[in-house]
């Protein structure tokens, strides 16, 4: 490891502003002048491994996954604000319950909840005012967020709860991300799990006011999930299959355990769905040969068949724009690692402890593996092609922690895209969108104008 091109503390505090703003650029410019793998100084004998390299990523996320987990970022700083579900927790407190929620996302499940789905993004598309530009990020927040209440709960009566808990949630991860923004190396002493140490009592202060809105947050879904047990109903979407989830010795998840993973679903998945579904809409806007391709192939799909799920499949085209676009931008925009036992790959060492950050980002732009990597091609993703990517593409993550709803996201960004584009033409005058590398990767703004077709 003492061989690694080393940025010190130095070097750090003299882009301290660019990486507060957007840490991205200054993983550009390390990456492109030491190579595929760099450490940073963060404090004393303090440094987290940044790489890019595809076959460290890989054997770090697949091949070796059990020497590694993941850090005190979202195992400590995260899971606080939404609890120690799937996404938060490492171990056999994670396989046990990645066991039992896996199901849930199994494609002969989610057919059933695809006509919820698509109802949820058609009765939210009516916000779309034709002939104005307009924001699409905060739009397809409100989808996504109402795709997962309706998949999870079934039900159109709970909508001030679900923008309580909305409002909740996001406000609780803008003070995480203060948290990581604070003065001069507090993001850094975030990813090293020390920040606790770094707090003053006036910020311990504030992060009490957010962790009581996340129990808030809690009790409003306690209360659903109370009203569905109570009411002895069978709606066989997301909760009822939560509830109806045991360990191995047949017991059922406890209620706490319950509400963090629900509330897991909650902010994970309407989050980077947003994310990604933005992106996608700025490139096609951006594209009107590409969007045209699209719409000869929507144009004639009728997602209130009784078999959507066959026609999704049937939209193999759209499926690649938006395979391209999370190559683009990917919302795990970068994975964090902890070594929990000391590895070689490539003839690197990571020591035990050893804190390690892929750039997902970085990867999905590397010309080593992609034509013209900066292009929006969805052409390169055509399965007639037959590339196969799985290498250096990782939209979802990759090995036993990919992304559990996977399927459900793509599902819900194909009929999103599917509907605005069979309804509207869009543009944009917006030549590139501003990022927003936070917990995942966000656009600072999208506007595109809809015009009815």
């Amino acid at each position: 490891m003492k061989d690694l091109p080393t940025i010190s503390q130095f070097q750090v505090f003299k882009n301290r502003k660019t990486i507060l703003k957007n840490p991205l650029p200054f993983h550009r410019a390390n990456f492109e002048k030491y190579g595929d793998i760099f450490r940073v100084r963060v404090g004393f004998r303090k440094a987290v491994i940044f790489t890019r390299d595809a076959t460290i990523i890989k054997h770090i996320l697949q091949k070796q996954h059990k020497k590694y987990e993941k850090s005190e970022l979202q195992t400590v700083d995260l899971a606080k604000y939404i609890g120690h579900g799937i996404l938060t927790s490492n171990g056999e407190h994670w396989r046990k319950h990645r066991r039992m929620v896996q199901p849930a996302f199994h494609k002969k499940k989610l057919r059933g909840l695809l006509g919820i789905m698509k109802q949820a993004v058609d009765s939210e598309l009516k916000r779309i005012e034709p002939g104005v530009t307009q924001d699409v990020f905060p739009l397809m927040g409100d989808l996504a967020f109402q795709v997962v209440a309706q998949a999870l709960f079934s039900r159109y009566d709970i909508q001030q709860s679900m923008e309580e808990l909305q409002d909740y949630t996001e406000r609780n991860q803008k003070m995480l991300i203060r948290e990581m923004r604070q003065p001069y190396l507090k993001w850094w002493f975030i990813l090293s799990g020390k920040i606790k140490k770094h707090l003053d009592l006036a910020e311990q202060g504030k992060i009490k006011k957010h962790l009581d809105l996340a129990e808030q947050g809690r009790n409003i879904l306690n209360s659903i999930i109370e009203e569905r047990i109570t009411s002895g109903e069978q709606k066989d979407d997301l909760l009822d299959m939560l509830l109806n989830a045991t360990y191995e010795d047949g017991k059922h998840m406890p209620r706490r355990q319950l509400i963090d993973e629900v509330l897991i679903l909650f902010t994970a998945g309407h989050e980077t769905t947003a994310n990604a579904l933005s992106f996608a809409l700025h490139l096609l806007a951006k594209h009107p040969d590409i969007q045209n391709k699209v719409l000869k192939e929507v144009e004639n799909t009728d997602l209130d068949s009784d078999d959507i799920m066959q026609c999704l499949s049937e939209l193999t085209y759209t499926k690649q724009c938006i395979e391209e676009a999370l190559r683009l931008y990917p919302p795990a925009y970068v994975i964090d690692r902890t070594a929990i036992s000391d590895d070689i790959v490539k003839g690197q060492s990571f020591t035990k402890g050893s804190l390690v950050l892929m750039s997902i980002y970085e990867l999905h732009r590397s010309s080593a593996f992609w034509d013209a990597p900066e292009e929006f091609n969805p052409d390169r993703f055509d399965i007639s092609l037959k590339r196969d990517y799985s290498n250096y593409y990782y939209p979802f993550g990759a090995g036993p922690r990919m992304c559990v709803g996977n399927n459900f996201a793509m599902y819900e960004m194909i009929i999103t895209i599917a509907q605005i584009i069979k309804k509207f033409q869009i543009s944009t005058d917006l030549k590139a969108v501003e990022v927003n590398p936070l917990i995942s990767l966000k656009p600072m703004s999208v506007p595109v104008c809809f015009e009815l077709r």
